[in-house]
């Protein structure tokens, strides 16, 4: 009979809930000017409930960039990452790297299940103490960037007035 391992904390830090950067003003007018002009082209192909969902998720996108997340606390264990306590086993985890968005260190780790991937703000001065201990367990491997990433990657510069193509 297999005797369960006591859990043991590797490495824990304190940081946002999720990547956060003020948007200025000129952010918002030229976000809300091009959904003004997809909204009307929705609202005359399909009607008002397009324009509902669109408005929706207008707010959420506000609301997400002005309210500053919490201070949660990250751990890494022998059994998997902890994220405010809720325990990512690492079965359901299958690699992981570094990432930077808006000038914010990030840890992104793949998941076998929903959402399929986990983003984990980091202080840049314990990236290595991290990559570190995930070693152990899983491997460093960035995943191929979808469509998906590249849209939004270029309507985020758009918006900001970043030229990338």
């Amino acid at each position: 009979m297999e005797t369960a391992k006591a859990e043991k904390d590797l490495f824990s830090w304190s940081a946002p809930a999720r990547p956060f950067k003020k948007k200025n003003r000129q952010f918002y007018v030229k976000l809300y000017a091009i959904a003004g002009i997809i909204g009307l082209i929705l609202f005359l192909a399909e009607g008002i409930m397009p324009v509902v969902l669109l408005v929706s998720l207008l707010f959420l996108y506000f609301v997400m960039n002005t309210v500053e997340p919490e201070t949660i606390e990250y751990r890494i264990t022998n059994k998997g990452i902890y994220m405010a306590k809720k325990l990512n086993e690492w079965e359901s985890l299958t690699g992981f790297w570094f990432s930077v968005r808006s000038e914010i260190d990030l840890l992104i780790v793949e998941t076998k299940i929903f959402p399929g991937r986990l983003e984990f703000v980091i202080p840049s001065e314990k990236k290595e103490e991290i990559k570190k201990h995930l070693l152990a367990f899983l491997p460093e491997e960035e995943a191929k960037t979808s469509y998906t990433d590249k849209a939004t990657k270029w309507i985020t510069g758009v918006l900001s007035g970043n030229k990338q193509s």
